[in-house]
């Protein structure tokens, strides 16, 4: 594969047939949602003093706006949301692949699609893995009614992921894509894999056809597809696909353009980079010979036999090289943070750009492989029990004597280029004084320049939207999963949801069962509070339940939203459904990060 950024620029603009004009995207409301113009115009030009070039250079890729075709009757809109949708002609109608994260971006996205290839209806929808950036916009390409192709294990993973950690994850997801960043050469320029998260509705529906095993083979609306079940990559439920009669091999996002990320910086479970270099090996091993194009759902396509074996081989050794090395160097003794200061790309893949740590990063990644083996503790009890950070930092400003003298000292590690440990110091600082707003600000300061530097795009998100909150304090992206993300949750995942927000030590002191029964699941269940914790048990057998509930599902929400007991009925004491409620924490949003 070629190393010159010419190749790159020739995949990504190749077999363009048309842009969204204007390339503006907005909500019923009037609120813009996706502005692809204002990125091409601030991509257009050279890359200021306040980006990474080779950042720059990817954003500049990605920014690629429009309908492109990929193969004789595939497609790809690209540009119009985070991740690609591509569209594959049937004998009736389209597939629809991946529908982007928005009902509006999906939309419109179909619309140019049409637009220049005809009023085709959608006859399938094909959901590669479970992330919200790849079905979240389904409503918006299809109402149901059409076969939905999914991997096993989806809709456990795609509510599990957004449900039982997502204050949080949403929380750490606005540092990590820079929600509220202006987009600007001193803001927000994307962050490798795409330029940005539309910010419309997500929808969801559910799976109808599920793919079980590799070597699958489904037919829709005349489409054949041979699928490759890859669990545990990039997704805990993800697949690759093969079109055999159009000779194109789509890899989800197990093959991108860049350096993918073995642990997401939003929080995630870690990802198994052994087990995803294996199934990319069995991907080469299985696809080789039957494609002549490799698209995915992020990025351009790899056009040609020889250059998609080698970008689906350096893949592959990409990970590897992550996984095999951080285990020769933890069985040797050396930390996370020690070995990702040691290990170094070898030079193939080092000048590979799709190799590079736009998205993922070397640092990153190789601690997350260390904390998938080893946990978060290093062994050595120094670290078993420290204070945490606020005492911590009072401690340690106490000891250099004072914020001024920390303020002093961390200055001077600035001027002589050392910004790592600045921030480190100036942290102490913030945490012992939060009311120094000289400390915030030099801290915020160091953070853009470390910002400006970075090749990695969530790294500079992290940084910039840190300085912003040191001076402004938690600003929340506002985020619409929708009525649809709701009313996918399982019973079991409702009852998830409360359970991990009792308050254990007001509760503790209470027992309180209730029995619920779903008619229109014909579903049973008792969940009892004893001991600050929330138990759940399906179709329950004898014994008393202080209050009994006849309801549907649709109740049970209406509950939780406050809004009465909708057709539910009862039988005992409805107070204690208002006790169990006054146990529970709500979750807080805008939970402070760079700031005690």
């Amino acid at each position: 594969m070629s190393t010159t950024p010419d190749f790159d620029f020739d995949n990504a603009d190749r077999g363009f047939v048309a842009a969204l004009t204007p390339g503006v995207v907005r909500a019923s409301d009037g609120r813009v949602v996706w502005d692809a113009d204002g990125w091409a115009a601030l991509l257009a030009g050279e890359c200021p003093d306040t980006a990474n070039p080779n950042l720059w250079r990817q954003s500049q890729l990605c920014a690629r706006q429009g309908l492109y075709q990929v193969a004789e009757g595939i497609y790809q809109v690209r540009g119009l949301d985070i991740s690609n949708m591509t569209i594959v002609e049937g004998d009736t109608g389209v597939v629809v692949i991946d529908p982007l994260l928005s009902v509006e971006t999906a939309a419109a996205a179909l619309g140019l699609y049409r637009a220049h290839r005809g009023d085709r209806p959608v006859t399938a929808v094909v959901y590669s893995h479970s992330h919200a950036d790849h079905f979240g916009g389904v409503a918006g390409v299809t109402d149901g009614g059409v076969p939905i192709l999914a991997p096993v294990g989806f809709m456990e993973h795609a509510v599990a992921e957004n449900v039982y950690a997502g204050t949080a994850m949403t929380r750490r997801a606005g540092f990590m894509y820079g929600s509220t960043l202006p987009t600007g050469a001193a803001g927000q320029i994307g962050f490798g894999l795409g330029l940005a998260s539309s910010t419309g509705t997500v929808s969801l529906l559910p799976p109808t056809v599920h793919i079980t095993h590799t070597g699958q083979e489904e037919v829709v609306d005349g489409v054949r597809m041979v699928f490759q079940l890859t669990p545990g990559t990039e997704a805990p439920a993800e697949m690759n696909f093969l079109f055999p009669d159009h000779r194109a091999l789509c890899m989800a996002e197990n093959a991108t353009h860049t350096m993918h990320n073995v642990l997401t910086l939003r929080g995630a479970l870690v990802r198994d980079a052994r087990v995803w270099s294996r199934y990319l090996t069995e991907a080469i091993t299985v696809f080789d010979g039957r494609a002549d194009v490799l698209f995915a759902s992020h990025h351009w396509p790899t056009w040609g036999h020889d250059d998609m074996m080698r970008f689906l081989s350096e893949q592959r050794d990409l990970y590897a090289f992550l996984h095999d090395q951080t285990l020769r160097l933890l069985n040797q003794g050396h930390t996370g943070i020690e070995i990702a200061e040691m290990i170094q790309l070898p030079p193939a893949l080092d000048a590979a750009w799709h190799a590079r740590g736009y998205y993922g990063s070397v640092s990153h990644n190789v601690k997350a492989v260390y904390q998938r083996y080893l946990g978060w503790f290093d062994g050595n009890p120094v670290n078993l029990w420290q204070h945490p950070p606020v005492e911590t930092a009072r401690r340690y400003v106490e000891c250099l004597g004072g914020v001024d003298a920390v303020l002093a000292k961390a200055g001077g590690y600035v001027d002589g280029g050392d910004l790592r440990f600045a921030v480190q110091l100036l942290q102490h600082a913030v945490f012992a004084d939060p009311d120094r707003g000289d400390a915030k600000e030099l801290l915020a300061q160091v953070f853009e320049r470390l910002a400006y530097g970075a090749e990695n795009g969530i790294w500079r998100n992290f940084y910039l939207t840190g300085a912003q909150e040191l001076r402004h304090g938690p600003k929340v992206a506002p985020v619409d999963l929708g009525s649809g993300m709701a009313a996918v949750l399982s019973i079991e995942q409702i009852f998830d949801t409360l359970a991990i927000r009792v308050d254990a030590p007001k509760a503790w002191h209470d027992t309180v069962v209730i029995d619920w029964t779903f008619t229109d699941l014909g579903e049973s269940y008792r969940t009892t509070l004893r001991n600050g914790v929330l138990l759940q048990q399906r179709d329950p057998g004898a014994g008393r339940a202080d209050l009994s509930l006849t309801l549907t599902k649709r109740d049970l929400l209406g509950l939780l939203a406050g809004q009465g007991p909708g057709g539910a009925t009862h039988d005992g004491d409805f107070g204690v459904l208002l006790r169990l409620a006054g146990y529970l924490d709500a979750p807080d949003p805008s939970f402070a990060i760079v700031t005690p």
